[in-house]
């Protein structure tokens, strides 16, 4: 029978031949929660009247959300997450460590072909690398914890073809934001895409971090990237698993195949409230914004502010506007501390705090005020999304979120980009 790359590393995982929309129990690889998550989880994994966790070397906790503590009662849950993972002897990264999908994968927790389940809607990232990863709920997670299986209905599969070269100034943030305007948030439901074509061949594995980790706000399972030399070699600097590349059947069927140029794309941003309200730059430019934000487990990798420090340069953030920037782990940090890129940030005027999700989820470290407009590098913009349904989110990529900082508008990045 002729499957899908999910098909086939479900199937592994479950011991038997499996198809799009069977039931079953699978065997999960390795399992993560995240401060906003894992408090649910361990209530119920001890309502359970379980002991011990199947495998601590498997499960890691995140304090990412709200790192540091902004309240006395989040300190309270975080208490309980590290007294939890010290008694399980399971994997535990606390305040500053970074956000957990970029950490799960600095890790080497994950490698192509596994099945990873996480209780953050974001787990799709880890499909960059091949692996079918998902987000579960904290009571799934729980079970997980307990039992090391997952049940799920096998997704069917959408494949989404990228063609042509990108222009200057434009990313894989643009390519997602592009396709969540073409088939909307709601237009892969319940799916896995599998992402093809000589633009993802060309893309770092930064950028295809990105990709996978935006599947979600099209409704995805999943977002699977196949593994090439490029997969390989960045697998091989991380892990210390062993690399299973899993490849679809020639014959696979798919729900739809979907097929882009985007060799004359702009970049895009997608307006309030919706990620697929989405125009491109030369619709939306000139709109004052108030805050810009670059980070999250979307855009906040090495490569992103590189990209972002080399538009800032010697120049300095728009007065009136805050420029919040988030490394998105402690090592992306220090990296970016030895290239004195967190210096072009803050002798620009940028505030650069503790890598983490507060100022993306909305818990601190940037709260908008009623009326504002902020840009930012994260996945979501709905009402609510940075802490006040009040406020209003543009999301863009790296290089338009920098360009619009320094001109207290949506600006068109390709203006600052010379290479």
């Amino acid at each position: 029978m002729s499957k899908t790359i999910a098909e086939k590393i479900i199937s592994k995982h479950c011991k038997e031949e499996v198809k799009a929309g069977d039931i079953v129990i699978a065997e999960v690889d390795f399992a993560i929660a995240q401060d906003g998550t894992a408090p649910l989880s361990i209530d119920v994994f001890k309502k359970m009247g379980k002991e011990k966790v199947f495998d601590g070397k498997r499960v890691a906790f995140f304090i990412d959300h709200s790192a540091p503590s902004p309240n006395r009662d989040i300190s309270s849950l975080h208490k309980l997450m590290r007294d939890f993972a010290w008694e399980q002897e399971i994997n535990f990264y606390d305040v500053g460590r970074g956000v957990c999908h970029v950490v799960t994968m600095e890790g080497g927790w994950v490698s192509s072909g596994d099945l990873v389940v996480g209780a953050d809607s974001h787990t799709c990232t880890y499909g960059a690398v091949g692996a079918f990863a998902t987000g579960v709920g904290s009571t799934d997670l729980a079970s997980v914890m307990a039992s090391g299986k997952i049940w799920l209905r096998v997704p069917e599969s959408m494949k989404v073809i990228f063609q042509g070269k990108l222009p200057l100034g434009v990313y894989s943030k643009d390519m997602a934001l592009y396709l969540a305007g073409k088939i909307s948030a709601s237009g892969a439901i319940y799916q896995s895409i599998e992402f093809e074509g000589e633009t993802i061949q060309d893309l770092s594995m930064e950028a295809r971090f990105t990709l996978s980790n935006m599947a979600m706000e099209l409704g995805a399972k999943a977002g699977i990237i196949k593994g090439d030399e490029k997969t390989r070699k960045w697998l091989a600097e991380h892990t210390k698993k062993e690399i299973n590349f899993v490849n679809p059947d020639p014959d696979a069927s798919y729900t739809k195949v979907l097929k882009y140029d985007v060799s004359r794309l702009s970049p895009c941003v997608a307006k309030p409230h919706s990620v697929d309200n989405v125009a491109f730059i030369e619709e939306v430019k000139g709109i004052p914004i108030q805050q810009a934000f670059l980070g999250t487990c979307t855009n906040g990798r090495l490569e992103d502010l590189r990209i972002a420090a080399g538009i800032i340069k010697e120049r300095k953030v728009y007065p009136g506007v805050r420029f919040i920037v988030a490394p998105a782990s402690q090592k992306i940090y220090l990296k970016a501390l030895e290239e004195g890129i967190l210096r072009t940030f803050v002798k620009a005027g940028a505030a650069v705090v503790t890598p983490g999700c507060g100022c993306c989820v909305g818990t601190h470290n940037g709260i908008p005020a009623n009326g504002e407009n902020v840009i930012s590098t994260a996945n979501r913009n709905f009402k609510g999304r940075m802490g006040n349904p009040e406020a209003f989110i543009y999301l863009a990529s790296p290089a338009t979120v920098a360009a619009s900082a320094l001109e207290g508008e949506i600006t068109d990045p390709r203006g600052y980009v010379k290479s």
